[in-house]
């Protein structure tokens, strides 16, 4: 299993909008290291959902519950989407400042790539930030 980072703006589609929905896509990615990340992923796979924007945060734990596949809506066929489920939600949100004031969460992408919308996270890290989150790896 591999643990992922997707960014959303909450205005956009939030943590509160997958619990409703239950599922949905994640497309719309056009940037080409994000759309390699988004190859990647596998169902099962983890994702920490991270609210972009106004109060950056990982707020939730999202599943792939399918993996990359074709996007319909592009005629040109290089973009593509998996789909997502919500698994649980952190206990307490971590937020972008917390993650960058700790020492051993300094090579995270988040941290270093910052506009990158899709990201891995090593498992060290994927530990660290659940447990700054009030749960259990």
């Amino acid at each position: 299993m591999a643990y992922w980072l997707l960014k959303s703006e909450p205005a956009t589609y939030s943590w509160e909008q997958l619990n409703k929905d239950g599922l949905t896509d994640w497309s719309g990615v056009k940037n080409p290291q994000a759309l390699i990340n988004l190859r990647g992923m596998r169902k099962g796979d983890l994702c920490f959902f991270y609210h972009s924007g106004d109060g950056p945060e990982v707020v939730g734990i999202a599943e792939i519950s399918r993996a990359f596949y074709p996007d319909p809506k592009d005629l040109g066929g290089k973009m593509g989407m998996v789909d997502i489920k919500p698994k649980q939600p952190l206990k307490t949100p971590v937020t972008l400042a917390a993650i960058k004031a700790e020492p051993k969460l300094a090579n995270l992408g988040l941290v270093k790539q910052s506009r990158l919308s899709v990201m891995p996270v090593d498992e060290k890290s994927w530990k660290l930030i659940c447990a700054m989150g009030g749960l259990k790896a």
